[in-house]
């Protein structure tokens, strides 16, 4: 690990400008990306939410170079417990779905399903819940299971939520019949 990059996340925040910095940097520096991802993956690096920050801004604008890294991130997707990570690691799992470029293995996928349904059941974070419901409705059309755990699960007292996790799962169930 290179600490002169790893002090770089280490001063990164939340700001836009701060996280398309870092990204730009990997971007020009892509063999920095194994040490982005070491950082992302430790999920006991008190850090590991900034390597996430910057990992979800790669992902979006250039998922092939973190396909290399596909089964190492599937292999920590389950011990994410950061509400702060759990957004990037989510909205990533939502890209990975999404994607007609890349396909998944049997195993990601599986893991994929495990950890969403999982953040599910135990966040409350409204963004958090979206891309995990999206992520999975994607699974759900191969894996037929997971729609049936998705709608129980959608459809559970949701009166405390914010509007923006009621609407999201009114769209992933008016989807889901």
């Amino acid at each position: 690990m290179n600490a002169e990059y790893y002090n770089l996340i280490a001063k990164s925040t939340a700001h836009r400008k701060s996280r398309d910095e870092n990204k730009d940097f990997i971007f020009a520096n892509p063999n920095y990306l194994s040490d982005l991802v070491e950082i992302a993956c430790d999920t006991k690096d008190k850090n590991h939410h900034k390597a996430c920050w910057i990992l979800e801004l790669i992902c979006e604008e250039k998922m092939y170079l973190f396909i290399p890294y596909l089964d190492k991130f599937c292999d920590t997707l389950q011990h994410y417990k950061s509400d702060s990570a759990i957004r990037s690691i989510s909205k990533i799992c939502l890209f990975l779905t999404n994607s007609k470029k890349y396909s998944l293995t049997e195993n990601q996928e599986d893991k994929i399903i495990e950890a969403c349904l999982d953040w599910l059941i135990e966040s409350n974070k409204a963004a958090n819940a979206a891309y995990t419901m999206r992520a999975l409705y994607n699974l759900s059309k191969k894996h037929k299971w997971v729609n049936e755990e998705l709608k129980i699960l959608l459809q559970r007292d949701c009166s405390f939520q914010t509007p923006g996790y009621k609407s999201a799962v009114k769209d992933i169930l008016k989807r889901l019949k």
